[in-house]
């Protein structure tokens, strides 16, 4: 099964570009942060402390998205081949065998892209460390180092997190197709991370009060924890925003009628989950900065505030950019994948203007149920922040950062799934039936 999985890469590379491009850049951002521990090894005390502090915690924020999003996407691409794992079972193979098949295409798909991450992980680990120099964190002797820690969190943590994401993925395939999955794993996991980010909130509106700028640590754990636990209940958040607005999408006719019955037999959680990370993480931490900046404004702060503030910048940038990526690349991977039922559609009678303006309106269904569940997580940053550091629940920032990023979301989200399904309605319908 192990050359099925290869000949499958080889005649398919298509199906494994999500997978790859997540792994790709969460290496990328992993190496650029464990380099600095490296760097770290030749450094005076007080530069190796700035080092490991923005590798630790940086480096962790990423570790758990990156973890996340390579899961969601091998998932999803996994889904996708339902019925050519069907159709192998029946000639034969064993369950351990597509195990084997699936696990190996994912071990392939991880070294590959951990490979090909290694000179853009170097690249920006020495944007990070010059970062560090400039804003006097970091003494100017300290040089760039890739050394072990690089190697082994780069490969390690890839080829784990693609592991686990293809065992999990294989264990849902194992079942026969026309059986539906149970929720109930799905959810128990929802509830946990909920829990944790609650308990961070908490801590930060409570035994953080008055503790200044470290109130950052546990507000900005607090939110992504709960945009993780929020994005896992896509499914349900999908069905009930779809129950609220039906009725004012199907007033645009044929298309809306369409929009809302394919959202209803297949929830859009892949299209859903990236946006609730994004808009979550993306908010959370802007307004956070920007309470903190007011609160600071005329106070004399620690000397560890400005590595704070600077990494605060950084990683938002950073993780913002990686998760504004994986929608893009979710949203084409799922949308794409579309080929044969827009084909079906179209034999049918649907045309093509027709199939485009369905994207659209399940498009911004996804974006709404998406931003809703981001704008939730993001409280669980801002709240209890903004009570330990001002005093208040409310922050009197201007709502203008929050209109940018949901511009940004619903831009990327219509932008990346019109863009595949003009792709996928390509050419003749019979074709793509065929193929």
């Amino acid at each position: 099964m192990i050359a099925v999985a290869l000949r499958g890469l080889r005649h398919r590379p298509g199906g494994f570009v999500a997978t790859f491009l997540s792994a790709f850049l969460g290496a990328t951002l992993l190496m650029a942060f464990a380099s600095l521990i490296d760097a770290a090894a030749g450094a005076d005390p007080a530069s190796a402390e700035s080092l490991t502090t923005t590798a630790g915690i940086g480096g962790g924020w990423c570790l758990v998205i990156v973890a996340f999003a390579v899961t969601s996407t091998l998932s999803l691409s996994i889904r996708q081949r339902a019925e050519q794992l069907e159709l192998l079972r029946r000639v034969g193979a064993t369950g351990p065998q597509l195990r084997r098949m699936i696990v190996g295409e994912a071990v392939v798909v991880a070294v590959a892209a951990s490979v090909a991450a290694i000179p853009f992980g170097m690249l920006l680990g020495g944007v990070l460390l010059d970062l560090l120099k400039n804003t006097g964190q970091v003494a100017s002797p300290v040089v760039s180092a890739f050394g072990p820690v690089m190697w082994i969190v780069g490969f390690g943590v890839t080829l784990v997190g693609s592991l686990v994401a293809a065992v999990a993925a294989v264990r849902r395939t194992s079942r026969s197709v026309s059986k539906r999955s149970r929720p109930r794993a799905r959810r128990i996991a929802a509830a946990l991370f909920l829990i944790v980010g609650t308990n961070c909130a908490v801590l930060t509106a409570t035994l953080m009060d008055g503790k200044g700028i470290d109130a950052m640590q546990t507000a900005g754990q607090a939110g992504i924890w709960a945009a993780i636990g929020i994005a896992l209940l896509a499914p349900e958040l999908s069905g009930l925003v779809t129950a609220v607005f039906a009725p004012l999408v199907r007033r645009v006719g044929a298309a809306g009628e369409l929009a809302v019955l394919g959202v209803r037999s297949r929830p859009l959680a892949g299209a859903v989950m990236p946006v609730v990370m994004f808009t979550g993480l993306a908010t959370g931490t802007v307004y956070m900065q920007a309470v903190e900046n007011s609160a600071a404004r005329g106070q004399i702060q620690p000397d560890y505030a400005q590595d704070i503030k600077t990494l605060n910048y950084v990683v938002v940038g950073m993780v913002t950019l990686f998760v504004a990526v994986m929608l893009v690349n979710t949203l084409i991977a799922a949308t794409a994948a579309r080929r044969r039922e827009f084909a079906q559609q179209r034999l049918a009678g649907s045309t093509r203007p027709g199939l485009l303006a369905m994207v659209a309106l399940e498009g911004l269904l996804a974006t709404v149920t998406g931003v809703l569940g981001g704008t939730v997580a993001s409280l669980f940053t801002i709240l209890p922040f903004t009570s330990a550091r001002v005093g208040g629940l409310r922050p009197e920032q201007s709502p203008l950062p929050y209109v940018v990023v949901v511009t940004i979301a619903v831009a990327l989200t219509t932008a990346a799934m019109l863009g595949a399904a003009r792709r996928a309605t390509k050419g003749p319908a019979i074709a793509a039936i065929r193929g």
